[in-house]
């Protein structure tokens, strides 16, 4: 396993994560014995930060990994997120304080490495959304707090909204890390698309965050399944999932993925599964790429295919062709 650095942070972390959210769905869905032997095994690989959420199966997720972690006496990084659910002033900063503190305590930890705002970010916050003026306000004061309190050591947030939102959250030098929606469907975090691109542009926010010490963590590099090349979900996977930044729908992921078989038929990769994370990994701003398991095998084969290093340049020449076909 190779290792990146996750920012200005000073951590380094496994440049393949253990994600254990709702699509791949082991640590919600899954045996329990069958989650010890994936976290356990991970460890063996050099997996060196898992990443959860309070809203990943109802903390289900976060419950379930914190007992794994506790009967295998891990010394692993862990993040987790929480989700602003007030606008109203003054109240916002002991909202993020209380959610932090229900996640602590589903773990079964006095502190966390990372925790991050899982919010959609919009220049006016409304509903579900989250402004950069309560991001930078409110929040940071709650992030603040707790890391004087010792209950977290970094913060981020999960950077999906409106690009020039994110942007200066990104570029406000306040936050530590990023999850960015990153894959060969939808690349425009880490490379420029062409005009006409029909889905959400995130405006290279990966070199962004690179030139501001921010690390980045990819996630949604398989578009939640679209990009397995496999019709068949796994039975401890969510049976349906709606599109991240990406296409209009899961068919029309599954559609544009296939513009990509090439890689597979040319040589260039043993899988489309392959080629999307040689893909991530190809770019020198990610810190770490953020894979949802529903099995072991599917573990084994994420740190074998990382093993390979990024995909060949003459292979990252030809993709621009074909997110050129992805226009409205």
């Amino acid at each position: 396993m190779d290792y990146r650095p996750l920012g200005d942070t000073g951590l380094n972390v496994s440049e393949i994560g253990f994600g254990c959210g709702n699509v791949g769905g082991l640590m919600i869905r899954g045996d329990h014995a069958d989650q010890v032997r994936a976290v356990a095994r991970a460890m063996e690989l050099g997996i060196n930060y898992f990443d959860t959420a309070a809203s990943y199966g109802d903390g289900q997720s976060e419950t379930n990994l914190g007992r794994v972690l506790n009967e295998l006496s891990a010394d692993v990084y862990v993040g987790t997120k929480f989700r602003v659910t007030t606008h109203e002033p003054g109240h916002i900063r002991d909202n993020v304080i209380a959610a932090v503190d229900a996640s602590l305590a589903r773990l079964q930890r006095e502190q966390v490495d990372l925790i991050q705002m899982h919010n959609h970010v919009a220049s006016v916050a409304a509903g579900g959304s989250v402004s950069p003026d309560e991001t930078l306000g409110e929040v940071a004061d709650a992030m603040r707090d707790l890391r004087d309190q010792g209950k977290v050591s970094f913060w981020g947030m999960t950077a999906v909204g409106e690009t020039p939102a994110l942007r200066q959250i990104i570029e406000s030098g306040a936050l530590n890390t990023i999850q960015s929606v990153y894959n060969l469907v939808n690349p425009s975090a880490g490379t420029p698309v062409p005009p006409g691109f029909d889905m959400p542009d995130y405006g290279n926010q990966i070199e962004r965050a690179a030139a501001n010490g921010v690390g980045v963590l990819v996630i949604r590099v398989l578009a939640a399944g679209a990009l397995s090349g496999e019709a068949t979900r796994h039975p401890v996977a969510v049976p349906t999932v709606a599109p991240i930044g990406s296409g209009r729908d899961y068919e029309q992921d599954r559609s544009r993925a296939e513009g990509f078989r090439f890689l597979v038929e040319q040589g260039y990769a043993d899988s489309l599964v392959e080629a999307s994370l040689r893909f991530a990994l190809s770019n020198s701003g990610v810190s770490s790429v953020l894979v949802g398991y529903s099995s072991l095998e599917h573990l084994e084969q994420a740190v074998a295919i990382a093993a390979k290093g990024p995909l060949p340049d003459d292979a990252i020449a030809r993709l621009p062709a074909v997110w050129a076909t992805f226009s409205g």
